[in-house]
């Protein structure tokens, strides 16, 4: 608002967006000067406010007033940097509030923030509304000459996977996840502490393996992006992680688990068991499976996701084949084709019998002589992660025996596959 004059203890005043003139008392209200000589004053305010919680507006305000007051080659990326991030921890707090009288507080801060062009957007997200800013300020943070800190914290601002709308058509995401990508390989890494080169890591852990997937749909090479995806998740330093980043850890080790078949070589196993795919409708897989022994296909199955034939891991007895199969970034099943009463059958273990939001199950081995096998299971459900590994009847497919380590359980310490041992993510 303008001050226009000043009578007594009040002050004149108009507000432009209302285009109302009205007064207030004096000791009510701040000024603030947006003379040049001034502009370092508003800076230092700037400087406070940029990280203390519940102040964002107040500190957005500021920076708005830093900016229109200071000449514009002495504005520094620091002013859009602190801008970014009151921005980014407004739309943060305004996603998950608690009380009534909150929602009337974050919907004024909201409102006062819009007034300086800051754009908060939002979009549906598992039944509730996730509010994101849409990271302007940030991207001239990117485009100005940025200290490493300064840049990777917008880097990492800009390529939130919470940020992504569940609604946007698959050629935009592969579009968005190509951009992302090239944003964090742009942040040079040199003296940052080792925290945030982790949450780079993981960051981009999660993208190449989404990557990875989506070049797979095109039927484009894969093996570099999924490579990737493993090389930076091997690359986080664990005794340098926060507490804060231990659900970002998790996150970044099941969507990397969810595709890693990608970066795998094609299996040799010793099995006369095998699988055989063909391409079937648009989009569609064809599996074959067949047996050596025999000239005649065993049986046969279509599916729209994604097979990972390098998976396929067949029992000794020749009876039972595992196969990995991913319908979606972030999820993959377990087919299991094995003999019941005598007949040939696929049965699909999913990661959780619940509605995770990602998940993924593999196979870990056979228990020999028995119809058991081991699976391991990671999956994130309402916020909460859960690993597990699991003994499984093959005949019922229930879970005999869990526990969240390998150790715990002696059948599957056992005689867990030596093979996915070695590559699973799952025991990072």
């Amino acid at each position: 608002m303008e001050i226009r004059a000043q009578k007594l203890d009040y002050l004149q005043l108009y507000d432009h967006r209302r285009e109302r003139a009205g007064y207030v008392k004096a000791s009510q209200a701040r000024l603030v000067s947006l003379e040049a000589k001034d502009a370092n004053d508003n800076l230092t305010v700037v400087r406070f406010l940029r990280d203390t919680p519940g102040a964002e507006a107040l500190g957005i305000s500021y920076t708005a007033a830093y900016i229109k007051a200071a000449p514009a080659t002495e504005i520094t990326p620091e002013a859009f940097d602190a801008l970014g991030s009151m921005a980014e921890r407004l739309a943060r707090r305004s996603s998950s509030k608690q009380s009534k009288q909150n929602d009337e507080i974050i919907a004024a801060h909201l409102e006062v923030v819009a007034q300086y062009g800051v754009k908060i957007q939002g979009f549906e997200r598992d039944g509730r509304m996730q509010l994101c800013y849409d990271g302007e300020a940030f991207r001239r943070v990117l485009a100005m000459a940025a200290s490493n800190e300064q840049q990777a914290r917008a880097a990492l601002a800009l390529t939130r996977n919470d940020c992504i709308d569940p609604a946007m058509p698959p050629a935009q995401k592969v579009a968005l996840d190509t951009w992302r990508a090239d944003v964090l390989d742009r942040v040079n890494p040199t003296g940052l502490p080792e925290y945030i080169k982790n949450r780079l890591h993981m960051r981009a852990a999660g993208i190449w393996s989404g990557i990875a997937f989506q070049m797979t749909r095109k039927q484009l090479p894969f093996s570099v992006a999924a490579q990737r995806a493993l090389s930076e998740l091997a690359a986080v330093d664990k005794e340098e992680m926060t507490n804060d980043d231990v659900n970002t850890y998790a996150e970044a080790g099941l969507r990397v688990g969810a595709s890693r078949w990608a970066g795998e070589n094609m299996a040799k196993g010793k099995s006369s068991l095998n699988i055989q795919t063909t391409v079937g409708k648009p989009g569609e897989t064809c599996i074959t499976l067949q047996d050596q022994k025999s000239t005649k296909p065993l049986m046969n199955r279509c599916t729209y996701g994604i097979v990972w034939p390098s998976s396929a891991r067949a029992n000794a007895s020749g009876t039972a084949l595992a196969l990995a199969v991913q319908p979606m970034d972030g999820w993959r099943e377990l087919w299991l084709f094995h003999q019941l009463n005598g007949k040939w059958v696929v049965d699909v273990l999913p990661p959780s019998l619940s509605d995770p939001e990602l998940g993924y199950v593999e196979f870990a081995g056979w228990v020999p002589a028995t119809n058991k096998l081991l699976v391991a299971r990671e999956t994130k459900t309402e916020g909460r992660f859960k690993r597990s590994f699991d003994v499984v009847n093959m005949d019922t497919l229930q879970v005999e025996n869990s526990a969240d380590k390998p150790g715990s359980l002696s059948i599957f310490y056992r005689w867990q596959d030596p093979a996915w041992k070695q590559q699973t993510v799952s025991l990072r």
